[in-house]
């Protein structure tokens, strides 16, 4: 009788895996990201700002992107939305640029 070949998943490999804990004007907010690859690709991302301070539906994430539950989608202050992923080098551009938007109406929401 011939053995069966143990069925192969291809392995996902977390390359980043980065948690920011913020002080200052912005105690207690965090920043995450988390990136997998498979055969030298992005396959599965997570980026966030989190900060309860400010939004506290979906777990405090003010501002985030990822691709769970097999679709890119944004998430903004309570509300999700899909959203047109090109790559991740232009998605973490995107994200750090609407991050200092954010910050910079923070800071003058607080003076």
């Amino acid at each position: 009788m011939a053995r069966k070949k143990p069925r192969t998943t291809p392995k996902l490999l977390k390359i980043v895996d980065d948690t920011c804990y913020l002080g200052g004007k912005r105690r207690g907010a965090i920043l995450k990201e988390e990136v997998w690859l498979e055969s030298g690709r992005v396959v599965k991302y997570s980026l966030a700002y989190i900060n309860l301070q400010i939004c506290i539906e979906d777990n405090g994430r003010v501002l985030g992107y990822d691709n769970s539950h097999g679709q890119h989608h944004r998430h903004f202050m309570g509300s999700v939305a899909p959203f047109h992923f090109s790559n991740y080098e232009d998605l973490v551009e995107r994200f750090q640029t609407e991050i200092e938007e954010l910050w910079r109406r923070e800071d003058e929401q607080s003076s």
